[in-house]
Formats: C-alpha cells, sequence, structure tokens
C-alpha cells in the first residue's frame, strides 16, 4: 500500500492522517518535506488544502480555488497551475510541519 492509499484508508476509518508531501508547487504556504495533517469533514471551501483525486490521479496538497453544483472543486496548486475538476476530496489539511516546527495552521498563517 503506498502513501496515499494508506492516507485514504486513516482518513475513512479515522477521520484523520498524515503524510509527508513534496514538491515546491505549494511554496510558500508549504515547504517540500512537509509532514501535513488532514482532516475528513463534510464540507470543504474555496482556499482549503486537500488531499484529492483529479483524472484518476493522487493530489496530495493543493487547493480547491473554485466550487461549482455539478463539477465539483477546481484544484490547483499555488502558482496557478490547474489540475481540474473533481468530486472526490478524501480531507483537508489542518496543519503543516517542517523540521519540526508548524508553518501551517488551517485558519491560520505562521
Amino acid at each position: 500500500m503506498n502513501k496515499c492509499e494508506r492516507l485514504k484508508q486513516d482518513l475513512d476509518t479515522k477521520g484523520s492522517g498524515s503524510m509527508k508531501a513534496y514538491g515546491h508547487s505549494m511554496l510558500p504556504i508549504l515547504k517540500s518535506g512537509s509532514v501535513l495533517t488532514f482532516e475528513k469533514t463534510d464540507t470543504y471551501e474555496i482556499g482549503d488544502i486537500v488531499f484529492c483525486k483529479v483524472k484518476g490521479r493522487y493530489i496530495d496538497a493543493h487547493k480547491i480555488i473554485k466550487k461549482d453544483a455539478n463539477k465539483g472543486f477546481l484544484i490547483a496548486n499555488n502558482h496557478g497551475y490547474e489540475n481540474g475538476w473533481t468530486k472526490i476530496i478524501y480531507g483537508r489539511v489542518i496543519t503543516g510541519e517542517y523540521q519540526n516546527k508548524v508553518i501551517f495552521e488551517r485558519g491560520g498563517k505562521r
């Protein structure tokens, strides 16, 4: 089982989970190698950083930039690249830690 499938299972069974995310697509909000803690919820909003599936691929930490009643959620990185629309969101980031320091908290900045 890979890290995305393990996180999906944790969110389905426990309602929360964590995963280390790599890449620079969410700079300066998140750094490559950040440990992200996710929570499953009934509603997701524009600006939430989410773990989802777009066009059959897992997206571990990108933002919701638009909502549509028919299409679902438009997912993009922090530099404007749009991954596409999805209705499959597993959870949202509530905290991000890098080198044992909190660098992101949902609803606030660090």
